[in-house]
């Protein structure tokens, strides 16, 4: 597949590392030679120095031939129209990196597609929207919804207080008939490998276990593994970026008790006028004596979104020191992952694997609906609708030459969530969600086209 990307930065040079890894045909696009140094050393990609708007950069781009052009520069309004530009110039797939909200809540009243845009991204709304998530179901360390929460992904770590340690996934299966979940990968503690469960896989403390969750499914899973889901009603957010802003602005309409931490001036009397209600407090929030003040100790959450990664997770720290149950940090730095769950913090957010996640379902082969990768873990998650044409169509699942290294953990059937074990028949128009490690994707890719 040919693939052209417009801006180096963040969120453009980590798509062309994942992408190039992929064997990709891969061309980066920026004006900034320090920017394009790095990736031209270090992976096996064209870079072209260059204004992207430059028709003549374009061509020299090759961009009548390319399969997908995505613009993630830090400036939407040159995205939208690199798009435009390289629709009219032959590229068959065009996806725009954009900061204003509104241009996705009206893009099909406005009709980008009609002059040249296919796709919308914006990673502070994509990064609002997994915190939102994470709040709505704060048991878990991470969260994904299939189909407005048909099926539901969830993530945790298994303490000694889990009804199934010790007992493998057909025993646990046997001891609890009705449940509504599915184990579909494990990583060991002190591990960097990814296990995709088999009935004879069993569970030991400290695995932290991806589950996919029906209906209900993610209440019994808090019921046998000792966990509480908590009601949060009050909440405190440190940092009014766009990400703040809208996460701010999006709990409050819901009911939320939200209380904005802003250190610079001017930014916080325009979050106080704009957000009429949520409380906009003045302060950096590394200022413990403050965070007593505003009653950290009453918080149900802590949300860190500022512009440093590290003073997030301090932050974060200092709220969990003080009694808050639930914690989500923002940070830059993709290594920061490992060390999460040591370091005590429930969650951690990264815009650039967001928008990766959001621009990856375009790449695999199949009628691809959804897609995310596992933080931490050597897998995917991917939903495929099952097509007529599709050698998985109209199938028993046991019977299905499926790879070892994948798993079917649930379908979506007519709007309704289920959770598909071994003789679950497979039909046209179902949407299979999929985990599978990334030397299995192309195998199970072939199921589905």
């Amino acid at each position: 597949m040919k693939i052209i990307i417009a801006g180096a930065g963040e969120v453009g040079f980590h798509l062309a590392k994942l992408l190039s890894y992929e064997s990709q045909e891969i061309t980066l696009i920026d004006p900034n030679k320090k920017s394009l140094a790095y990736a031209d050393t270090h992976l096996d990609i064209r870079v072209i120095k260059g204004d992207a708007t430059s028709i003549s950069i374009l061509k020299d781009a090759r961009v009548n031939s390319c399969d997908l052009f995505i613009a993630v520069t830090s400036s939407e309004t040159t995205n939208i129209t690199v798009c435009v530009l390289a629709k009219q110039l032959g590229a068959e797939k065009t996806i725009a990196r954009i900061t204003n909200t509104e241009f996705i809540h009206y893009k099909d009243e406005v009709g980008f597609t009609k002059f040249g845009i296919d796709e919308l991204i914006s990673p502070e709304a994509l990064a609002a929207s997994e915190i939102e998530l994470s709040l709505k179901q704060s048991s878990f360390n991470e969260n994904y919804e299939f189909e407005d929460g048909a099926l539901t992904m969830a993530g945790l770590t298994l303490s000694k207080t889990a009804s199934f340690i010790g007992k493998t996934v057909k025993e646990a299966a046997q001891i609890f008939p009705e449940i509504h979940f599915v184990p579909i990968a494990i990583q060991r503690f002190g591990t960097q490998f990814t296990i995709i469960p088999r009935g004879d896989t069993k569970f030991k403390r400290g695995d932290n276990v991806v589950f996919i969750t029906s209906e209900g499914g993610d209440e019994e899973l808090c019921r046998l593994t000792g966990k509480v889901n908590r009601e949060i009603k009050n909440v405190m957010i440190l940092g009014g970026s766009q990400i703040g802003y809208k996460t701010a602005r999006d709990l409050s309409e819901k009911g939320f008790n939200v209380k904005l931490l802003e250190g610079d001036r001017d930014r916080a009397f325009d979050l106080a006028e704009e957000l009429t209600k949520v409380l906009v407090i003045n302060s950096d929030g590394r200022n413990v004596d403050l965070l007593e003040e505003e009653n950290i100790s009453e918080m149900d959450a802590f949300i860190a979104v500022g512009t440093n990664s590290e003073t997030n997770i301090m932050s974060c720290l200092v709220a969990k020191s003080k009694g808050v149950k639930k914690t989500i940090a923002l940070v830059e730095n993709i290594d920061y992952f490992d060390l999460s769950h040591s370091i005590g913090i429930d969650t951690l957010i990264n815009k650039k694997l967001l928008a990766a996640n959001n621009i990856f379902r375009y790449i695999r082969k199949g009628e691809v609906v959804a897609m995310t990768k596992l933080n931490n873990l050597n897998a995917e998650l991917l939903e495929f609708e099952v097509k007529g044409t599709s050698a998985i169509c109209n199938k028993i699942i046991k019977n299905i030459n499926f790879p070892r290294t994948a798993i079917i953990g649930g379908v979506v059937r007519n709007g309704v969530g289920m959770i598909a074990l071994g003789d679950f028949k497979i039909e046209e128009g179902d949407r299979v969600v999929v985990c599978c490690l990334l030397q299995s994707i192309k195998r199970v890719e072939k199921l589905f086209l």
